[in-house]
Parts: structure tokens; C-alpha cells; sequence
């Protein structure tokens, strides 16, 4: 799946504002972890 530049900006705040780890929030996501890492 493609995301636009302000959704993967959205995915990266919530992420980083979760009390959960980084790995369980982007687990619940369905976003890889490297995906993720790419983005950031």
C-alpha cells in the first residue's frame, strides 16, 4: 500500500507519541518495522 507524505508524517507522530514500543505500535499498524525506519 502507498501512503501520501502527510499520512506516513501522521504514522511517524503517532508512533513516536505511543506509550507503547515502537515494534508493538507498528505491529498494530501492519506497517514494517523497516518501512517505518525508512520513513523516518
Amino acid at each position: 500500500m502507498k501512503y501520501s507524505a502527510s499520512e506516513k508524517l501522521e504514522i511517524i507522530r503517532i508512533v513516536e507519541q505511543a506509550r507503547l514500543p515502537a515494534k508493538r505500535m507498528l505491529d498494530q499498524l501492519g506497517i514494517a518495522r523497516q518501512t517505518f525506519y525508512h520513513w523516518y
